[in-house]
């Protein structure tokens, strides 16, 4: 059954492939034309296909409920999101100028807090921020980076403007499923990737591997790197095994490393004990040293905070890092970019109401049925009130809890998130999305950023919920050369 894009009901939201009359953005006619000559039947023996390979290459992600985890294999869309590369070098360039200035906020506050004395950022979010850590006081990592990786979430609004919804800047998952989404897209469509150009995507683990070896305490011809990972029950295990083989490195948990008299960590092999130079840590901060943190801890290294002071052991990212990952910090991102780098933000935030803020909490309060209120630290998706479909208990309950402790919350208006094609059966319907690239800084100054990223799509109708934890699935984003 071939594909009539006259029918595609985009339903008045921004599609990026298809405009409402039907026609296909330039970007991307080729592959809208393509799929139409194709068909529906063979688009879906093509994505039984990549269902099958995904589960033969063991690529999972583990989701908790009701007191077990279970394995599930990667939910994955065949049809490919697209983006132009003249939009993407515009989106590249303003994720580099947030990361850079996160970055040296960072820096500031754990020194001299001079956007606090300067009077551009409240102290008080810093008195009651579960992510700020006293114990890196005073520390300047190398090159002045706290946040080597940064998933920075976007989305676009009803007008096609891209805005950055947050950021994830501490232990940020997610791009082996973008690496492999270009590998099982490679297998179901190798002849779109002979008649367009599309941006590559597999150089990220080279890239990750350079600037975590840029970071050693030694000379680079004697690094050693490792991933510590929380083990095999981690939601994002795969991603750790996956990153640890594809750069060469071990993959370690906690009991694996042990730091000696002489401040430094060392690995324990079956030859002895071996230097370890940088850490790429997929463990929360309170887990990483239990004489430093939580005393309890069995998955971090005891220890490890003393060899970090002391510059003999790089961490990726750095401790602390965290303090700029919290959604009530995310509202003052643009004021940042003004203050370190005298610059206007190039990629906005969505407009939010800070609940600390007496005259924004009664306007939240007053509006409540109409936006989306978010805790600061919560991630997944989780926490969170999406006031036009919730029931009036709920309405009720999320007020109660915002005046109660109305530092934890922000409120946005609710997007009318942007489409895209996506096959449900065998129909092709538009979902909405979201987009995660990933920021690598080796210094304040030098970044490199993916090539699109991991597009999240909402699989059910209408939802706006794209996390894979609930029933989010997942595109290869394709950054289209020009011309093509």
């Amino acid at each position: 059954m071939s594909i009539n894009w006259q029918e595609y009901q985009n339903q008045g939201f921004y599609d990026e492939s298809v405009q409402g009359d039907g026609q296909a953005r330039r970007h991307a006619k080729t592959v809208v034309n393509y799929l139409a000559e194709l068909g529906s039947d063979e688009l879906r023996s093509r994505q039984v296909a990549a269902e099958l390979a995904i589960k033969e290459m063991g690529i999972t992600f583990r989701v908790y409920h009701e007191g077990s985890s279970i394995d599930r294999p990667w939910p994955f869309d065949i049809l490919p999101r697209m983006m132009p590369q003249k939009e993407w070098q515009h989106i590249e360039q303003g994720l580099k100028q947030r990361v850079k200035a996160l970055n040296l906020f960072i820096q500031d506050l754990y020194n001299d807090q001079q956007i606090i004395k300067d009077g551009v950022f409240p102290a008080y979010l810093i008195e009651n921020s579960v992510n700020f850590r006293k114990e890196c006081i005073g520390i300047t990592p190398p090159n002045g980076v706290w946040a080597h990786i940064c998933g920075s979430d976007l989305v676009r609004d009803q007008d096609g403007t891209v805005y950055v919804l947050e950021d994830n800047l501490r232990v940020p998952s997610g791009v082996s499923y973008m690496l492999e989404n270009r590998s099982v897209v490679k297998r179901a469509f190798p002849e779109l990737f002979e008649r367009l150009s599309v941006e590559p995507v597999s150089d990220y683990p080279s890239q990750l591997f350079d600037m975590l070896s840029a970071m050693s305490p030694r000379p680079q011809s004697q690094t050693e790197v490792v991933v510590l990972t929380p083990g095999i029950y981690n939601s994002a295990y795969f991603e750790h095994s996956y990153l640890a083989q594809q750069m060469g490195c071990e993959l370690v948990e906690g009991r694996d490393l042990v730091v000696q008299d002489d401040d430094r960590v060392y690995m324990r092999t079956i030859a002895g004990l071996k230097p370890v130079d940088v850490i790429y840590r997929r463990i929360d901060d309170l887990f990483l040293d239990p004489e430093a943190f939580e005393k309890d801890s069995m998955l971090g290294v005891p220890g490890l905070m003393r060899a970090w002071k002391a510059g003999n052991v790089a961490l990726c990212n750095a401790p602390g890092a965290g303090v700029a990952d919290d959604k009530v910090v995310y509202a003052y991102v643009p004021e940042m970019i003004r203050y370190y780098l005298d610059e206007e933000i190039l990629l906005p935030n969505v407009p939010t109401y800070k609940c600390l803020d007496e005259e924004d909490r009664a306007y939240v309060l007053e509006h409540l049925s109409e936006l989306v209120v978010k805790p600061a630290n919560e991630s997944g998706g989780y926490g969170l009130l999406i006031g036009p479909r919730a029931s009036k208990k709920e309405l009720k309950e999320y007020a109660e809890r915002i005046v109660a402790d109305p530092r934890n919350y922000i409120a946005q208006p609710t997007l009318n998130l942007s489409t895209v094609p996506t096959l449900i059966k065998d129909q092709v319907e538009p979902r909405h999305v979201d987009l995660r690239p990933f920021i690598l800084s080796s210094s304040v100054d030098e970044s490199y950023v993916t090539m699109g990223g991991l597009t999240r799509v909402a699989m059910t109708k209408g939802s706006l919920v794209v996390n894979s934890s609930q029933g989010g699935g997942s595109k290869d984003t394709w950054i289209i050369k020009e011309g093509h």
